[in-house]
């Protein structure tokens, strides 16, 4: 699954973004209205998290650009404001949920996984290159007719490259994007799991779609895939 995550609380953005990364989930974040806004519109997300109150552009005049641009992604909202009113103006707007703050990371996970499957019966996004197939819905990874099991962190790492095909991405940013930003480790790790990644849905099949960017990091080849 990957989600774009706007909403200006940057403990509570870090927070969300750090339990939907251990559960092997891509995460991309905007703090003001107008980056969420472009980030949504240029698509590739299973789901969008929006809250209302955004400086920039609130999220109500957000999501109105949005189904105005003909994005069909669901769209979580977020408020502080638990009334009705609130509640109706946003489903109005096209909103697929809306969620009260405080609320649980169980449930607000809980609810993302069923407006992903909800919309993944019509829209399904799945990631190609050549025969290698990913399934960010089912959490599955596949080259030809061959299942390839992958731990979550790899999952995430690869959804990521894949994502950002053909772009020069550099380590620190995989560890911000994948990790989290506050993750304190050293850049390194993003090695070991590309080591990793590499041995499972290359080496095995004589591929070599993840290549080394020599002074900033790694490029996603789909040729190579």
């Amino acid at each position: 699954m990957r989600v774009l995550l706007v909403d200006d609380e940057v403990g509570l953005t870090h927070a969300i973004a750090r339990g939907l990364r251990a559960e092997g989930h891509a995460v991309d974040l905007a703090h003001d209205g107008i980056s969420g806004r472009d980030a949504a519109l240029r698509g590739g997300y299973d789901v969008v998290v929006l809250d209302i109150m955004l400086p920039g552009l609130q999220g109500y005049r957000v999501l109105e650009e949005l189904r105005a641009g003909g994005l069909t992604t669901p769209v979580m909202m977020l408020s502080a404001k638990d009334g009705e009113y609130d509640q109706a103006d946003a489903l109005d707007l096209g909103a697929d949920d809306y969620l009260t703050k405080p609320f649980s990371f169980v449930l607000l996970a809980a609810r993302l996984r069923a407006l992903v499957r909800r919309g993944a019966a019509g829209t399904p996004s799945l990631l190609r290159a050549g025969e290698l197939v990913l399934d960010p819905g089912r959490h599955r990874v596949h080259r030809g007719a061959t299942e390839i099991a992958l731990t979550p962190r790899e999952f995430a790492l690869l959804t990521f490259l894949m994502t950002n095909a053909d772009q020069a991405v550099s380590k620190t940013r995989i560890l911000q994007e994948v990790w989290d930003d506050a993750f304190d480790g050293d850049v390194n790790n993003v090695e070991i799991y590309v080591g990793y990644l590499r041995r499972k849905i290359d080496v095995p099949f004589g591929r070599a779609s993840i290549r080394t960017v020599r002074g900033v990091g790694y490029l996603f080849d789909p040729d190579g895939g």
